[in-house]
């Protein structure tokens, strides 16, 4: 394949750049990232998760509060994604290690080490008995479980204390999980990097995750929002 032009490769730059919210040059400041979202959850905090098209296992992770009428960035970290990228998540499916985009309550934190100092966030202790179980035949479909119940398969369910790297410290994203569709996926967190890309799950650098979870304030009902930086599965949709 023949290398771009100087002048095409430009213009490739300067649309992403634009995607993502930087401003021109000599132009007015963009408007941070949530501002330009269609929905953010309805609460004062959000975390945001982007990839810069859906073929990424890397990205940025972001998190945001709203203060005085303006959300303020409060940190970020790299992150990693499934190790086959992206994809929507009303048309995602098991076992693909694609990470589904969209916007997603975090019904609660987990860990196998203790919660950071600061943790106000519901956090739940992983024990030798905690799975989380994913077999679409299971009452307990993509939910935790102690102990593994009879209808859920041992080869399919994680036995949570076994991720000793990964489930340091979790935050549970709220992807199928309220009416679960069997067949699209079970058991998506924000969790702790492991040695590369993931199953399907977004995962930062512990150090971040441990600020995550003691900055996240459940009054002020933070939310994921896991998208790329332009196309049909833009951040700026969800």
């Amino acid at each position: 394949m023949r290398p771009a032009r100087p002048g095409v490769v430009a213009v490739l730059v300067s649309a992403s750049l634009l995607a993502l919210g930087a401003a021109p040059a000599g132009g007015p400041p963009a408007k941070p990232l949530p501002e330009r979202m269609a929905d953010t959850g309805g609460g004062r905090q959000l975390i945001t998760a982007v990839a810069p098209r859906t073929g990424s296992t890397t990205g940025t992770v972001t998190w945001w509060d709203r203060r005085g009428g303006r959300w303020v960035k409060a940190g970020s970290a790299p992150a990693r994604f499934g190790a086959k990228g992206l994809v929507e998540g009303a048309a995602r499916r098991q076992g693909t290690n694609t990470t589904p985009t969209g916007l997603y309550g975090l019904p609660y934190a987990f860990g196998i080490a203790p919660a950071p100092r600061g943790t106000a966030y519901p956090y739940r202790p992983v024990r030798q008995d905690s799975w989380w179980c994913q077999d679409n035949g299971s009452r307990s479909y993509n939910r935790w479980t102690e102990p593994r119940p009879a209808d859920c398969a041992a080869a399919e369910a994680e036995h949570l204390i076994t991720y000793g790297t990964q489930y340091a410290h979790a935050l549970v994203v709220g992807f199928n999980y309220d009416r679960p569709v069997r067949g699209r996926g079970a058991g998506i967190f924000l969790h702790v990097n492991g040695r590369g890309a993931t199953a399907g799950c977004v995962s930062v650098p512990a150090g971040a995750m441990r600020r995550i979870l003691a900055w996240a304030d459940p009054a002020a009902r933070p939310h994921l929002a896991i998208g790329t930086s332009g196309g049909a599965t833009a951040i700026t949709r969800y």
